[in-house]
């Protein structure tokens, strides 16, 4: 089980926050009845902060350190994921085009991105249609990529 350094309630999910050596580790959707934890650092009360910036104004832009483990795939993947704008998309496949890859390969590297909302997946999107969400299609993570892309105007 994870620890959490803060549980930061939204309108779509109460979102879990990790950090670790300075660094912004993870930033998890958990069910929307998550009890709320205050901030245990200073680095998870400022993600905490700018996570509610980007709740009031869905163009902030975060300014975090980021410790991103992943495979240098992936990471290729989260940094053409962060370079999308807020009220923009990208389908998997124009992502995958961009990074010379398939837009399956892509689509796994969206569902292992750690660093949710961060760095926003909720912007990739298939070619007729939403996509998935969080490794899968299941219902509760569609509805919540829906929120986060209509908070941008999207849809």
């Amino acid at each position: 089980m994870k620890t959490y350094l803060a549980i930061l309630s939204t309108p779509f999910a109460a979102l879990g926050v990790v950090t670790s050596g300075g660094r912004l580790s993870v930033v998890e959707f958990l069910p929307s009845a998550t009890p709320a934890q205050p901030p245990q650092d200073e680095l998870a009360r400022e993600v905490c902060r700018q996570l509610q910036l980007y709740l009031r104004d869905p163009q902030f832009r975060f300014d975090l350190p980021l410790a991103q483990a992943g495979t240098a795939f992936q990471r290729r993947v989260w940094a053409g994921i962060a370079a999308i704008p807020a009220g923009a998309t990208l389908t998997y496949a124009g992502l995958a085009e961009k990074l010379g890859s398939g837009a399956r390969a892509v689509a796994n590297g969206c569902g292992a991105n750690p660093i949710a909302l961060v760095v926003p997946c909720h912007r990739v999107v298939g070619s007729h249609g939403l996509g998935g969400f969080m490794g899968g299609r299941r219902a509760e993570a569609l509805d919540i990529k829906r929120w986060l892309l209509a908070h941008e105007g999207v849809l």
